[in-house]
């Protein structure tokens, strides 16, 4: 089982879905964090075996769309982004090249 580090940018996104989320009904935003930090605990057990777009693996979120996109470093598995797959993917690219 690996150690699963969220980076900053990642934790951003993530408050950035949360607040989508949150104007969509109230409540929802909670509800998508907690999935995706559901999502988050699968990945210690299961980092490494999702395949890669845009040089990082990426894992699909359970119950949102989202992609999670991350690196592994030795025993710890670095959270780069938590991305919408519904974006366009030339702008998902460009968010992946900038961090």
């Amino acid at each position: 089982m690996k150690n699963v580090i969220v980076l900053s940018d990642a934790a951003d996104d993530l408050e950035e879905a949360r607040g989508f989320y949150e104007e969509q009904s109230a409540g929802l935003g909670e509800y998508c964090v907690s999935s995706v930090l559901s999502d988050l605990d699968r990945l210690a057990s299961f980092s490494g075996i999702h395949s890669r777009q845009f040089g990082y693996h990426r894992m699909i979120g359970t119950h949102f769309p989202f992609g999670i996109y991350y690196r592994e470093r030795g025993d710890e598995t670095l959270v780069i982004a938590i991305l919408d797959l519904r974006r366009n993917p030339k702008w998902i690219r460009k968010q992946l090249r900038q961090r």
